[in-house]
Order: structure tokens, then C-alpha cells, then sequence
């Protein structure tokens, strides 16, 4: 009997990360799938070779550039790019786009 007594509370550790999982993190890459797809949808296939959303987090959409030219490039539509993605995954709460020349 007092063995009973000592797994009282207890959280079976399958039923915890089921829901850490459904309330965290499903959620979560569920955002950052149709990030993704919306980012590819809206740049050149030319340009979407070079680079991959790497985070999001805190309203910030982290983004590697594998050239500088294309970096460039993508400062220059980042404007246009963050009003679609604002648009298209409100979701997100995306603010900014931040850009990184790997």
C-alpha cells in the first residue's frame, strides 16, 4: 500500500512529452512549415537556393545568405518580403527580417 502512496501526482513521462509535443512543439513547426513554404513561394528559385530560414522566434525571422550578392538582393525586396509574410502566416507575429551572410 505505501508504495501506491508514493506515485501519487506522478506524471507518466509518454503522456508528458505527448503533450509537450501537442502543445508546444506541433504548434509550433506547424508555423514554421508555412513560413517556410510562403518563403520559397515568394522569392526566384535563383534566389531561394541561396538561402534558409535558420529561426524564428520573438517576432524575428532569422535568415542565411550563402552569398553576398544575394544578400543584397534580398535586402532590397526585405521590405516587401516581411509585408507578405505578415500577410500570408499572421500566425508568425513575424516584425523583422534579419539577414546573415554565412
Amino acid at each position: 500500500m505505501a508504495g501506491k502512496e508514493c506515485f501519487r501526482g506522478v506524471v507518466r513521462l509518454d503522456s508528458a512529452a505527448k503533450e509537450l509535443i501537442d502543445s508546444q512543439i506541433l504548434p509550433r513547426q506547424t508555423i514554421y512549415d508555412s513560413i517556410d513554404k510562403l518563403w520559397k513561394q515568394l522569392l526566384p528559385k535563383e534566389i531561394a537556393q541561396h538561402c534558409k530560414i535558420s529561426d524564428i522566434s520573438g517576432g524575428l525571422l532569422k535568415v542565411i545568405v550563402d552569398s553576398p550578392s544575394y544578400l543584397h538582393e534580398l535586402r532590397l525586396c526585405s521590405t516587401e518580403l516581411l509585408k507578405e509574410l505578415q500577410q500570408g502566416c499572421s500566425r508568425a507575429r513575424i516584425q523583422k527580417i534579419k539577414l546573415i551572410l554565412a
